[in-house]
């Protein structure tokens, strides 16, 4: 698996500007836009055939575009229900080889919800599913990073330990740090807690997880839905998290989530490169 030589930036999805809104059309735009990475919107379920993907592949390769995927919002690997749960791992599974096949990075995965279980129970019951996703990619030869996310809602599984938990020890997983969901979850959103998450990752996962980062950015307004905004219409202090990325020297991919997409990435590549 290449490792990242710079830290990349790219919009959740085939930039609003592209004349089409295919995979090739998106790469290709992406790179007019003097960005340098696209997440492949996999989130109402694969459809990215083999064909497809290998064209993004050579297209993305030549273009210097480095591609990431956000795997099915159905996805729950603390499901008690048996079919439930192996149809996760199946979603999460079919994205990695999707990237696999268009040349990509890294998948990012909701993991689920707590539902009825404790604490406890659902970081055991995810994290032996990630030990099921990690086998089955070592086993194909899947060469991509497969990632928890740090999620917004108290519902949901995904606080920063317990992502860090899952990821530890585990082959090929490493954590998705979204700063947007631990704006609302943490209410974490000052330079001293961007950089405990550095610290926090450091300590759990060692120092080379921060050369290998898959990061999401985007505004969140603090609601009931925890909607996502463009970086100036929110509170979201962008400008300190890009100034401790740099400080940290993180490696990898930062994805910008924010409803304008093309816009709040080229503003902040431009602001994280500017000061270089």
């Amino acid at each position: 698996m290449k490792k990242p030589e710079k830290l990349y930036f790219g919009p959740a999805g085939v930039p609003h500007s592209a004349k089409k809104k295919d995979t090739l059309s998106g790469i290709q735009t992406v790179k007019e836009l003097n960005l340098d990475a696209m997440e492949l919107e996999f989130v109402y379920g694969v459809k990215l055939n083999e064909e497809q993907a290998l064209k993004a592949k050579e297209l993305s390769k030549e273009l210097g575009v480095v591609l990431t995927a956000h795997a099915p919002y159905y996805v729950n690997l603390n499901s008690i229900d048996e079919t439930k749960l192996k149809n996760s791992i199946r979603m999460v599974l079919e994205s990695a080889k999707a990237l696999h096949l268009a040349g990509g990075y890294s998948v990012c995965v909701h993991p689920g919800w707590y539902q009825k279980s404790t604490k406890e129970e659902a970081l055991e019951r995810v994290k032996n599913a990630f030990k099921k996703i990690s086998n089955s990619i070592k086993e194909e030869g899947y060469e991509v990073w497969v990632r928890p996310e740090t999620m917004e809602g108290k519902a949901k599984f995904g606080d920063l330990d317990e992502v860090l938990s899952v990821c530890e020890g585990l082959d090929y997983v490493l954590p998705c740090v979204d700063f947007a969901h631990l704006r609302y979850r943490n209410k974490w959103n000052s330079r001293e807690n961007f950089e405990e998450i550095m610290n926090r990752i450091e300590d759990s996962l060692g120092k080379e997880a921060l050369k290998e980062m898959h990061i999401h950015i985007s505004g969140i307004k603090l609601d009931k839905a925890g909607t996502h905004l463009n970086l100036n219409e929110s509170d979201m202090n962008w400008k300190e998290a890009l100034d401790v990325l740099k400080d940290y020297k993180v490696l990898g991919v930062l994805i910008c989530e924010s409803p304008n997409l093309e816009e709040d990435t080229i503003m902040l590549k431009e602001y994280y490169y500017k000061k270089k």
